[in-house]
């Protein structure tokens, strides 16, 4: 059975639930890192529940891969992949630009994904057909900029710092190359690639959740999204997405050093 648009609605709305009504409440943060700073909420735990439970109750033989509650059922040639606040720095700091992340892959690939911003009420998504917005403005199908020169395009990275050791250097020259430089969007960014309003996401360390929803809907828009090392992205690790295979490319000619 196919994956329905209705269905990806039905999520959005259940992770929405018990999201928005904890954003911008001053709720408890825990830390899931030592010696680090890794946050994690109750609304990231509540969300991954209902999300869960949906899945469960219209999928029940899928498998499933979520950042607070692990896995089950592994071995099914489909599972889902749930992050289901990425972006969590972003979230308890107010700022709207974390999201919802669901994807589905179907022996490794991924073949839907969506991802939702509640509270500006924008819901990116792709399937077999294509790659979908619905949000303020209305509804349209996505499409990615036709860049194909650095000099021209807009950059995104969750942040510089995250670049460890010589991949530093690497990253500043590709940032030098870039007409506009841009950080601290988390998922969003991959988002604004997909929609046509950005050319470049890069992170590095990467975790399956993070990136495994958005790229169908960066690849069904006309996007490229690879591993540093040209690689498929669906297993996390260093991300390259970019929205034309020339561009994708030229940024990689600057990450091979």
């Amino acid at each position: 059975m196919p994956v329905t648009v209705e269905f990806m609605r039905r999520i959005a709305e259940a992770a929405a639930a018990e999201t928005l009504p904890r954003f911008r409440q001053q709720n408890a943060v825990a830390n899931k890192e030592a010696g680090g700073f890794d946050p994690v909420t109750e609304a990231d735990r509540e969300a991954e529940r209902a999300i869960r439970a949906l899945i469960n109750a219209e999928y029940p033989q899928h498998g499933i891969l979520g950042e607070e509650h692990g896995t089950e059922n592994a071995t099914s040639s489909h599972v889902w992949v749930i992050d289901p606040i990425d972006g969590t720095r972003a979230y308890i700091s107010g700022l709207p630009v974390w999201g919802t992340l669901v994807g589905l892959t179907v022996d490794g690939d991924a073949v839907a994904g969506m991802m939702s911003q509640p509270f500006t009420g924008e819901l990116f998504y792709a399937d077999a057909s294509g790659a979908y917005y619905e949000g303020p403005g209305g509804s349209r199908k996505l499409a990615t900029r036709k860049t194909t020169s650095l000099a021209e395009a807009t950059m995104f990275t969750t942040t510089p710092a995250l670049f460890k050791g010589s991949q530093r250097a690497l990253y500043d020259r590709l940032e030098q190359q870039v007409r506009l430089a841009r950080y601290g969007t988390d998922c969003y960014a991959f988002a604004m690639v997909a929609a046509g309003n950005a050319d470049i996401a890069i992170d590095p360390g990467l975790q399956p959740y993070d990136i495994v929803a958005l790229i169908p809907i960066i690849e069904k828009a006309g996007g490229v999204v690879t591993t540093f090392t040209g690689g498929p992205a669906e297993k996390g690790g260093d991300i390259l997405a970019a929205a034309t295979p020339e561009l994708h490319a030229a940024a990689m000619e600057f990450l091979r050093g």
